[in-house]
């Protein structure tokens, strides 16, 4: 039997290139990314802040911080999801994303959900 935490975030994240917004004769590769935030624990939680670190591949770095995502704040009971689109620009074809959510749950524990480290790309960069 699984043993289930009480405060457990699951984070999903599916990137794609937008060429149409795309310029590499300016160095501009836009990135859309689809995050799926799952509430995986025992108690419903509130996402407060997000926490982004986006590094292109020339070691360039950008550090996004603010309220919550996409203009909301979503509160998940234990087994909810929510979904939003966003989106990202690099000087570089390739790069990547990590961060974290910050959330703060029912019983008033604040907690870290980590978004692990995930590959923006453009296509025929990468083999």
């Amino acid at each position: 039997m699984e043993d289930t935490q009480p405060h457990n975030i699951d984070i999903t994240v599916d990137s794609a290139f937008i060429d149409g917004q795309s310029d590499e004769d300016s160095n501009r590769y836009v990135f859309a990314y689809t995050v799926t935030i799952h509430n995986a624990g025992l108690i419903p939680a509130k996402l407060v802040t997000r926490h982004w670190i986006i590094t292109d591949s020339n070691g360039k770095k950008q550090e996004v911080k603010g309220e919550g995502v996409v203009g909301e704040q979503p509160y998940l009971r234990p087994g909810e999801a929510f979904q939003y689109t966003s989106g990202t620009m690099l000087e570089t074809p390739v790069g990547t994303m990590h961060g974290s959510y910050q959330m703060v749950a029912d019983d008033g524990t604040e907690f870290d959900a980590k978004i692990n480290v995930f590959t923006l790309a453009a296509p025929r960069v990468l083999h």
